[in-house]
């Protein structure tokens, strides 16, 4: 019998800069019950990375004491051999420098660097060519969506607006909203939209586990977003957050309806996901 729901836990912005014990803390339960954690990888961050709002980026703070502009991935190798180890983590393709609004132009040659460069980066760490892929700041321009498309099979990301989205894709993109579809296909690539960021030091703690129960029962697949960093502001631990992620393993691992999967594992279940 199949899971009445689909559940795929999704974090951002792990980094050269990442502390390996941070993803150790938080996602030790995940790991020990089975439960496939999509890390959504910098290949190469860059040191000076901003917000949209021109701030600097919550990831960069393990970057003390370092002076390089970028940083490979592979240069931690503390975190590269921990990611190794630990099978259950997946990775996906979170941009090449995590620049801002990084893949949201229409310069192909420029779009084809970035996307090889980040390619490349997490091969020299000794990564597969990931499946997936996931913007900074969930900005893709038409080109960008053109060449994503081709290379990736499985695009995470926030939303989509029809005024970015290839023409050739307007159609399917009517006929997905007509059907009021969070997720929808083109060609062999899947297009993934999330209910935002549920799992989240900005949302009142209160009501985070009861939204994330409200969202995985009410769809037939979830994709659940989180930022590692969150869970520790100004390189502290927030124990009251990392206990409702913790939380929210126990839940996922014993609600039978349940089945949380990698983004690897999604075309073989479309079907019954997007029926």
């Amino acid at each position: 019998m199949g899971a009445e729901h689909y559940v795929i836990l999704r974090d951002d912005d792990t980094n050269a800069f990442t502390p390996p014990e941070c993803l150790e803390q938080l996602y030790r339960p995940f790991l020990d019950r089975k439960l496939p954690v999509n890390l959504a990888v910098i290949p190469c961050v860059r040191r000076s990375a901003k917000t949209p709002s021109a701030e600097p980026e919550g990831f960069l703070f393990g970057a003390n004491g370092t002076s390089s502009e970028v940083e490979p991935l592979a240069r931690n190798k503390d975190l590269v051999d921990y990611l190794r180890r630990e099978p259950i983590y997946k990775i996906a393709q979170h941009g090449c420098h995590h620049d801002t609004f990084e893949f949201d132009l229409q310069d192909k040659s420029e779009i084809l660097r970035r996307l090889d460069s980040g390619a490349n980066y997490l091969r020299a760490a000794g990564f597969h060519m990931p499946s997936t892929f996931v913007a900074p700041h969930d900005k893709i321009s038409r080109s960008s969506y053109n060449e994503i498309q081709r290379r990736f099979r499985v695009v995470s990301t926030g939303w989509f607006e029809l005024r970015r989205l290839p023409h050739a894709w307007w159609p399917m993109y009517a006929w997905r909203k007509i059907r009021k579809r969070s997720h929808w296909r083109v060609g062999n690539t899947l297009l993934l939209s999330h209910p935002g960021c549920l799992l989240s030091r900005h949302r009142p703690y209160a009501q985070i586990l009861d939204s994330v129960r409200r969202a995985v029962n009410s769809a037939k697949l979830t994709v659940l977003v989180t930022h590692w960093w969150e869970y520790f502001p100004t390189q502290k631990t927030d124990e009251r957050l990392i206990g409702i992620l913790h939380e929210t393993a126990e839940f996922l691992a014993n609600d039978p309806t349940m089945r949380v999967i990698s983004f690897d594992e999604l075309p073989g279940h479309w079907s019954a996901v997007c029926p």
